[in-house]
């Protein structure tokens, strides 16, 4: 059995976003005033309320650019918001639809081919459990099912390391 956590977007990637930087496409985020649920920050994992401002911008949640690196738009709140720490947990976000595409990653950030899935949310951490499991895959990513847009990651609860005899 293997350990997961949900991962929100680094909080640098949202700082540079609320410090004026541009998004994956070199243009400055949109800001619209949320009109309730459907609006998820993908730095806190949860919901933006109604009458909130928020930035749309697109987002890419890879280290370089290649061709599987998907880039799509995402939401993140206007005001520095704290990032997702209860990472054992489900984020709030993933529970608001019924489903979701879950899809491995390797190591090298390329689709693992045939793991993509439209996942019930109840099944999304077992799901998420037995593709880290494989030697193939080193992450996993949860999007939205309708328009494949990025929520979170889930990766691999790494084990701590052991302190050297002697030290």
């Amino acid at each position: 059995m293997t350990a997961i956590r949900f991962v929100a977007m680094p909080t640098t990637d949202a700082e540079h976003l609320w410090n004026g930087g541009c998004d994956a496409y070199d243009r400055l985020p949109e800001t619209i005033v949320s009109d309730g649920p459907g609006h998820p920050c993908r730095h806190c994992l949860q919901n933006i309320d109604a009458g909130e401002a928020l930035l749309v911008f697109a987002y890419r949640p890879f280290p370089e650019l290649q061709p599987y690196a998907e880039t799509g738009p995402i939401f993140l709140h206007k005001q520095p918001c704290a990032r997702y720490t209860a990472e054992e947990i489900m984020p709030p976000v993933l529970t608001t639809s019924r489903d979701f595409i879950v899809r491995g990653y390797s190591e090298n950030d390329r689709i693992v081919y045939g793991t993509g899935a439209v996942t019930a949310i109840g099944d999304i951490p077992a799901y998420g459990e037995e593709l880290l499991g494989r030697s193939d895959i080193a992450y996993v990513h949860v999007r939205s099912a309708r328009n494949n847009c990025f929520q979170c990651r889930i990766d691999k609860v790494k084990a701590p390391a052991l302190a050297e005899a002697g030290a």
